[in-house]
C-alpha cells in the first residue's frame, strides 16, 4: 500500500538526496519542508502516514516535533535521524513513541528497510484498530502478579512498548519472569495473533543454534537430507523471543546484528538472502555492559537490543507480592493436580514472606508445587511447604543479613518485618476482625488496611468465626 510522506530537515542537500532515494525506490507520495515550525502546520492541516525527521534542527528539535505529533496525529508514523554523537537521544525518541531511528551516514538500503518497516506498522495500526483498542482495554491483564511498586512500573511499561515495534531487552536475574514480560508484550501487541517464537541461546550447541534460527539448504552438512525452514521464518509476521541472549557465541552475535540491522538473513549453506518481518525481543540475567567491556558481547549488537530496556527486580525487593504470588500459585497448581487446598496457614504464609529466595519467583512457585503435593488435607501448612524439619528450625524472622544491604533498604526491610510480625500476631488475637484489632493497637481502620496491604497480610486467613 502506498502512503504519504514528510520528510523534515534544515540541510536542504540532505531533503533532496532523500527525496530523491524514496521517489527513485518507492510509490509512495514525497514532501519535504526544511522548518520544522511549518512542518508540524502542515501536519495538522493534513494527514501524513509517517514523518522522516531530523534530530537537531534550529527553532525546533525532533524530539520536539515527535511530542506534538503524538499529541495531535498518533496514527501517524515518525523516523528520527540523528548522528552518531547524539544516538542516546534516539533511544529517548523509541521511548517518547517513535517508530525507528536512523543514524548519519546511512545506507540506502537501510533507509528503505526502515521506512518499510515503518509503513507495515502504520498498515497494521489501520487494519487491526479494533483489536488495538481491545488490547488496550485488557493491557496488564497477562498473567503477570503483584501490586508493589516495583511491579506497577513494569505494568506500566509494558503498556507503553507493546503497541509499538520497538526491540525490547528484559534484564533480570534468574527467575523473575522475563518470559513472562515477553508474553505480556506479544500477546499486548499488533501482533497479537502471529506466533511468538522462543528461542533458548543456552539451551542449543553453537554448531545447531545457527540452523535452528536462520534453517538451511539440503546439503548444506551432513545430515542435511531437505531444506528446513527456521525458526526466523516460523516467527514471520509476530515476534522471535531471543532468551539468555547473554549467552550468543560471537558468530551468532554477528549474525543476528545483521538480522536485526537488515532485516536480512541466508539459511545455512544458502547463497539467497532472505528478509524478516518480525519484533525482536532478547532477556538475560547476565550484565551485558560489563560483556562489552570484557569483549564478550558485541556494543553494535547492544544497541540494537537496548531500545527499550525492562529491568525486573528480585523477589527480595518486591516482598509485599509474595502474598499474592502464593495464592496465585496455589490456585494455579491446585488445577493442574486435581487438587482442593482453600487456603495457606498463617505460619506458613509467614514462612513464606520472610524467608529469603535465591531463586526468587520461580523458587517461590517450586515451593508451593512441594506444598501441594504433600498436602493431605485444605489448608497448606509448613511441614507441608518445607518437611518437619525445616519448619522446626525456620525462623520467623529469616531474612537477608541487613548488612548486606544498603542502610535506607535495611531499614525498610526491618519496618515491613516488624509490621508484618505485629499485624499477624494481633490478627491471630482478634481472630481476623479488623475493626477490633485497630482498636486493640490504637490505631485508626484505615491505617491497619494500608500496613496489611503493605505488609502482604490477608486477614481471611486469621478469621475463625463471624465476619468483619
Amino acid at each position: 500500500m502506498t502512503g504519504k510522506i514528510l520528510i523534515v530537515d534544515d540541510e536542504k542537500d540532505m531533503l533532496m538526496l532523500l527525496e530523491r532515494i524514496l521517489g527513485e525506490e518507492t510509490d509512495h507520495e514525497i514532501a519535504t519542508c526544511a522548518n520544522p515550525i511549518e512542518a508540524l502546520e502542515r501536519i495538522d492541516r493534513e494527514p501524513f502516514d509517517l514523518v522522516l525527521t531530523d534530530l537537531k534542527m534550529p527553532g525546533m528539535s525532533g524530539i520536539v516535533l515527535l511530542e506534538a505529533i503524538r499529541r495531535n496525529r498518533p496514527e501517524t508514523a515518525v523516523i528520527i535521524m540523528t548522528a552518531y554523537a547524539t544516538i542516546d537521544t534516539a533511544v529517548e525518541a523509541i521511548h517518547k513513541g517513535a517508530s525507528d531511528y536512523i543514524t548519519k551516514p546511512f545506507r540506502r538500503e537501510r533507509v528503505l528497510l526502515t521506512i518499510e518497516k515503518a509503513m507495515r506498522w502504520r498498515d497494521m495500526v489501520r487494519e487491526n484498530h479494533a483489536l488495538r483498542q481491545a488490547l488496550a482495554e485488557t493491557a496488564g491483564t497477562a498473567p503477570l502478579v503483584g501490586t508493589s511498586p516495583a511491579m506497577k512500573r513494569i505494568f506500566s511499561r509494558v503498556r507503553q512498548v507493546a503497541p509499538t515495534t520497538a526491540t525490547v531487552l528484559i534484564t533480570g536475574p534468574s527467575g523473575t519472569g522475563k518470559e513472562l514480560v515477553a508474553r505480556a508484550i506479544h500477546r499486548n501487541s499488533l501482533r497479537a495473533e502471529a506466533k511468538l517464537i522462543t528461542v533458548n541461546c543456552t539451551a542449543l550447541p553453537e554448531n545447531v543454534l545457527e540452523s535452528e534460527l536462520f534453517g538451511h539448504v539440503k546439503g548444506a552438512f551432513t545430515g542435511a537430507w531437505k531444506d528446513k525452514k527456521g525458526l526466523v521464518e516460523e516467527a514471520g509476521g509476530g515476534t522471535l523471543f531471543l532468551d539468555e541472549i547473554g549467552d550468543l557465541n560471537p558468530l551468532m552475535q554477528t549474525k543476528l546484528l545483521r538480522l536485526l540491522q537488515d532485516g536480512e538473513f541466508k539459511p545455512v549453506g544458502s547463497v539467497t538472502t532472505r528478509r524478516a518481518d518480525l519484533r525482536f525481543i532478547a532477556a538475560t540475567n547476565r550484565d551485558l555492559r560489563q560483556g562489552i567491556l570484557d569483549k564478550t558481547f558485541r556494543e553494535d549488537l547492544f544497541y540494537r537490543l537496548n531500545v527499550v530496556n525492562i529491568d525486573l527486580p528480585p523477589l527480595e525487593a518486591r516482598r509485599s507480592d509474595i502474598a499474592a504470588l502464593s495464592r496465585y500459585f496455589l490456585q494455579k497448581i491446585n488445577a493442574a493436580n486435581a487438587k482442593n487446598i482453600d487456603a495457606i496457614s498463617p505460619e506458613a504464609m509467614n514462612q513464606l514472606m520472610t524467608r529469603s529466595y535465591p531463586g526468587n519467583v520461580r523458587e517461590l512457585e517450586n515451593l508451593i508445587e512441594r506444598g501441594v503435593i504433600f498436602c493431605i488435607g485444605n489448608v497448606l501448612t509448613e511441614e507441608d511447604l518445607f518437611g518437619d524439619d525445616e519448619a522446626r528450625s525456620a525462623a520467623s524472622w529469616n531474612w537477608p543479613d541487613p548488612a548486606s544491604l544498603p542502610f535506607k533498604e535495611a531499614r525498610e526491610q526491618a519496618l515491613l518485618m516488624f509490621h508484618r510480625h505485629y499485624i499477624e500476631s494481633l490478627l491471630q488475637i482478634c481472630q481476623g476482625n479488623i475493626s477490633r484489632g485497630a482498636e486493640t493497637a490504637g490505631v485508626q481502620r484505615q491505617y491497619l488496611h494500608r500496613l496489611m496491604k503493605e505488609a502482604g497480610v490477608n486477614p481471611d486467613d486469621y478469621r475463625q468465626r463471624g465476619r468483619d
